[in-house]
């Protein structure tokens, strides 16, 4: 099982990237957020929520992985089809199946970040976190929540742990340099830049990043 917000290798699967990435162009045309956006100032703008925690699936007891997969599935087509509600719907029947799938919970997330549900889906990041800790994605996709909602300390935390489980992921520099930038620390946010222009060279954004921190690159 591989979560992916770019390139870094992780342990949930090809297939489960393929559709996280579907869901995500399909439904916000990308549920990333653009890094363009995160520079000093820009997280005013972002829409807030008032949304509470969701609640958990109503497990009856009954586990059944095999079937949540395939409740996951159809919620992954779903959502690829425009369908969020019905997606939403299919997720939450596969965790009352198997409430200890990290995937199902990141994919979920990624549905819930991609409609701006920003609290849901910051639980939900929690979960597949809690359940497959050392995975850099879940703590990305936490820390892009955390910024839409301008909490920019919780974000850096949470980078601060994904760049060093994932030290090769370009996107965990990009983001953490963007966040430290708001948060006026240049150094780290150079640092930060810097190791992503190591690992993307031809990066707009990471050496535009760079030169307004006055780093150097690597």
């Amino acid at each position: 099982m591989e979560f992916t917000v770019r390139k870094s290798p992780s342990r949930f699967g090809a297939h489960g990237l393929t559709a996280v990435a579907l869901v995500a162009g399909s439904l916000c045309g990308g549920c990333s957020f653009n890094l363009s956006s995160l520079t000093p100032g820009s997280d005013r703008d972002e829409p807030k929520t008032t949304a509470v925690v969701p609640p958990s699936p109503a497990n009856t007891g009954k586990t059944n992985p095999q079937d949540a997969q395939i409740h996951a599935a159809r919620a992954q087509a779903l959502a690829q089809s425009g369908k969020p509600d019905d997606a939403l719907l299919a997720y939450n029947q596969a965790l009352d199946l198997d409430p200890h799938s990290a995937q199902t919970f990141y994919q979920r997330g990624m549905l819930y970040q991609s409609e701006k549900k920003y609290e849901f889906a910051i639980a939900d990041f929690t979960s597949a976190n809690g359940l497959t800790p050392q995975q850099a994605d879940p703590l990305l996709g936490r820390a892009q929540c955390y910024l839409a909602l301008g909490k920019n300390q919780e974000a850096a935390a949470d980078l601060d742990e994904a760049s060093q489980v994932a030290p090769g992921n370009a996107q965990v520099w990009l983001t953490r340099g963007a966040t430290y930038e708001k948060l006026g620390d240049r150094t780290k946010a150079a640092d930060s830049y810097s190791r992503a222009v190591a690992l993307r060279p031809r990066d707009d954004t990471a050496r535009n990043g760079l030169a307004r921190t006055g780093g150097r690159a690597g």
